[in-house]
């Protein structure tokens, strides 16, 4: 793993024959992935990226809580 000012490089991964791809061990530990978490697909015209659902969601809340019902 390649670590420049918090970016990170974890190698290439290949997708599989079901589309899924194997998300790198390094990746999986500095991230706190584990076996059944959720995890949400964001892309735009450059690219793809991961996060965890529960980090959605505090950002979701923390953008709600200025707002009133």
């Amino acid at each position: 793993m390649e670590e420049k000012e918090g970016k990170y490089m974890f190698g290439v991964v290949k997708v599989g024959d079901k589309g899924q791809i194997v998300i790198p061990k390094d990746a999986r530990k500095l991230y706190d992935i584990k076996p059944g978490d959720g995890l949400m697909l964001l892309g735009d015209q450059n690219g793809m990226a991961l996060l965890k659902t529960e980090k959605f969601q505090a950002i979701i809340d923390q953008a709600m809580g200025g707002l009133t019902k």
